[in-house]
């Protein structure tokens, strides 16, 4: 260490010095004027050198790929012999399997630069997985040629690509909501189905005369207006479970990533029918995750180590987030973008457990819109928050990925007790098919219900 090497120089020259050895406290001079030398040539190099990152950060689907050009810049009147350049990403992205990212390019080179000269590196990413991806900073080494002082620096603002989750398209759509029964003031009115005509009345002042039944109004002599039978569909409120405890390590990241296809595909086919729709989770949003600190900290020194310079920038795993994301339900031609958005970012957190969740929302969900819980499984307090939904009048449909054969049956049994009864099942994508139709459907024919309520 840099400290040693100066204690020691110091402890001989004042060992010369007592001893009034010439030689030895002339070489401890000359030690001590290389030690101060390199000290100083090793903090001017890191201060000079400067790095500019070009990328486009517009968000990206899934296999999509992007190109990162760091331009690093010798801003001094010194040449710079050797500096060690890394580009940093996120190592669990490229490590874990399957990865998030794949990189292809040289993102970590060593270069001399001249006084005022610039140095180039490029790389490409290609996105494997949905996420929000930090892109940087670089990661600066550099040191005196006898390698008695190392500087470590950070330099150059970080790109940030939101890759969108993947779609599939519903065949069919049959999430049907129910007028609660007793008088509940409703936030959106639930609309006629203008292709379902339920019978011809007299027209009243006000009608509209696209809905005039000319041919009644010819047969009678008197004007006639449809009457259609009211809508079902009124929108859904996405509910999703994503705390740490119904995702364990060997499943993943397969199911976190089934939950928000089957999330993303759900709202999608509801945005389609141009009904209402929103998102609730527990789960944490990826930019909260980044260290907020990191753009603060650019440029920052005292570094010991390239580990500990590395580890400043990385995404913590652990999160303590008791305040959930919301998207609210409500119409719009973006709001399925605000939902993908959303589920793009969405990641997993160990704060805020699934009832916690349900008694956070519930003030805020219309009672015309389909609650749709997507859950990777049942414990007894979830099936009971679900029912207890169910008892304030709301319509509750649950979507259970990734559960096998046993936990579908006692998944299946808690959820009947609570009279939650539209329940599907949802393991791989080929069942995207016929997640939409009916909910008996989904519900294997094996099963007992009777022996699962018991």
């Amino acid at each position: 260490p840099p400290m040693i090497w100066f204690l020691a120089t110091v402890l001989l020259l004042g060992l010369a010095l007592a001893l009034q050895a010439g030689l030895v406290a002339f070489a401890g001079y000359v030690l001590l004027g290389v030690y101060l030398l390199s000290r100083f040539v090793a903090r001017r190099w890191v201060n000079d050198l400067h790095a500019d990152r070009a990328c486009d950060a517009s968000p990206r689907e899934i296999g999509e790929s992007t190109e990162v050009v760091v331009t690093l810049t010798n801003r001094g009147a010194l040449p710079i012999l050797w500096v060690l350049v890394e580009d940093l990403v996120p190592d669990r992205t490229t490590r874990q399997k399957p990865a998030s990212l794949s990189v292809k390019g040289r993102r970590l080179q060593v270069a001399s630069l001249g006084p005022r000269r610039k140095k180039t590196i490029k790389y490409t990413v290609t996105f494997l997985t949905r996420g929000y991806y930090p892109l940087g900073p670089a990661l600066l080494e550099t040191g005196d040629v006898f390698g008695l002082h190392r500087r470590h620096r950070v330099v150059g603002s970080p790109v940030y690509i939101m890759v969108y989750p993947k779609v599939v398209p519903l065949p069919k759509y049959d999430f049907a909501s129910e007028r609660p029964i007793g008088e509940v003031r409703l936030q959106n009115r639930l609309f006629e189905d203008p292709t379902r005509t339920a019978g011809v009345r007299e027209y009243q002042l006000g009608d509209p005369l696209q809905r005039v039944h000319w041919k009644a109004t010819a047969r009678t002599g008197v004007l006639h207006c449809r009457v259609y039978e009211p809508t079902t569909l009124a929108g859904a409120t996405l509910l999703i479970d994503f705390h740490t405890e119904g995702y364990p390590k060997r499943s993943e990241p397969h199911r976190s990533d089934l939950v928000v296809t089957t999330a993303a595909s759900v709202a999608y086919a509801v945005s389609v029918l141009n009904q209402q729709v929103g998102l609730a989770s527990n789960g944490r949003d990826a930019a909260d995750r980044i260290r907020e600190e990191s753009l603060a900290a650019e440029g920052e020194e005292g570094y010991e180590t390239r580990d500990a310079a590395r580890d400043r920038f990385e995404l913590r795993d652990e999160s303590d987030r008791l305040r959930p994301v919301v998207v609210r339900t409500r119409r719009g031609f973006d709001q399925f973008q605000r939902i993908r958005e959303a589920l793009a970012r969405l990641e997993l957190a160990d704060g805020l457990t699934f009832p916690q969740l349900v008694l956070n929302v519930t003030p805020r969900l219309p009672r015309d819109a389909t609650v749709i819980a997507v859950l990777p499984r049942v414990p007894t307090d979830s099936a009971a928050a679900l029912g207890a939904l169910r008892r304030q009048g709301f319509a509750v449909t649950a979507i259970l990925v990734g559960l096998s054969d046993s936990e579908r049956l006692d998944a299946h049994g808690w959820l009947l007790a609570e009279m939650v009864r539209d329940i599907r099942f949802v393991n791989t994508e080929e069942e995207f098919a016929h997640l939409g139709g009916n909910a008996a459907a989904s519900v294997p024919v094996s099963y007992d219900v009777s022996v699962a309520v018991e």
